[in-house]
């Protein structure tokens, strides 16, 4: 099994995603796998083959403004959540992915969430990984700032950024080898530091984690919420009381595990995620 690279050009906007097939042929619904930030598909490469041993195509685009995907001026692209729901969207059907499940994580899988309770006969599971869906979720500092006027515009500038994020929110080093490949968008171009300087200015989060919040107690697709217990910037709490009030919900804690619990314990995402789309 090898994960492709793959580019699409869909509108004016180029979309780079990851892709594993089962080798033989199946009747399992696709997965489709989005990042947060500062992240890009490349955090899921250690869960992808596990999905396709077990008979699921998994698709991970990069988000437009991050990884390997366009860009675009700012002029050009919202950056907002809606300009992102309409860009997954026409993304999706130019993949022909009709129904799948969806697995989200982090601040922009809030984005996912949002397209799953839109909609939601298009979705055969939804699994949230450490993701904003409280209206109790505040941003935190460390991707506040990325937004600040001056400060900001120096700090997404810093292709170490990414390391100390990625590494902050992990609570674990991440190695060279992988940080290269989360590092290589911001040392290629200014661009990429100006999508995500956009990007957190625009995350309206009182906004979509009130759509989410309410969203998602009458969304009737089976959901998992997975949650690294050691996230310094989204507690379990809120969480675990909304999950209370869900009508068809597993939760699922990974003890050890931070932000980015793909990053570090990909095994046992892997084993929680597939008990859950197998049930």
């Amino acid at each position: 099994m090898s994960i492709t690279e793959n580019s699409i050009e869909v509108g004016s906007l180029q979309w780079f995603y990851r892709e594993a097939k089962p080798l033989g042929p199946s009747d399992r619904f696709p997965v489709v796998l989005l990042h947060g930030l500062p992240s890009q598909s490349y955090c899921w490469t250690m869960v992808m083959p596990s999905l396709t041993e077990k008979g699921y195509r998994a698709i991970a685009p990069d988000w437009i403004g991050s990884g390997f995907s366009a860009k675009p001026d700012k002029r050009d692209f919202a950056y907002t959540p809606d300009a992102y729901l309409s860009a997954l969207s026409t993304l999706l059907k130019a993949l022909e992915i009709q129904r799948f499940s969806l697995v989200v994580q982090g601040f922009l899988g809030s984005v996912g969430i949002q397209y799953a309770l839109r909609h939601p006969e298009q979705i055969e599971r939804l699994a949230i990984i450490n993701a904003p869906i409280s209206t109790a979720t505040k941003l935190p500092w460390k991707i506040q700032q990325l937004g600040l006027p001056f400060v900001g515009d120096m700090m997404t500038q810093d292709p170490l950024l990414v390391d100390r994020t990625l590494e902050g929110g992990c609570r674990y080093d991440i190695s060279d080898e992988d940080l290269d490949v989360y590092r290589r968008p911001f040392l290629k171009s200014s661009a990429a530091g100006r999508s995500l300087l956009a990007t957190v200015r625009n995350l309206q989060l009182p906004q979509t984690t009130a759509e989410i919040e309410s969203g998602l107690r009458s969304f009737e697709r089976p959901t998992l919420i997975m949650w690294g217990m050691r996230d310094p910037w989204l507690p379990f709490e809120p969480a675990q009381q909304l999950a209370s009030t869900l009508k068809d919900v597993e939760l699922s804690k990974l003890a050890e595990a931070g932000h980015y619990p793909q990053e570090h314990w990909s095994d046992q995402v892997s084993d929680v995620l597939i008990s859950f789309l197998r049930r």
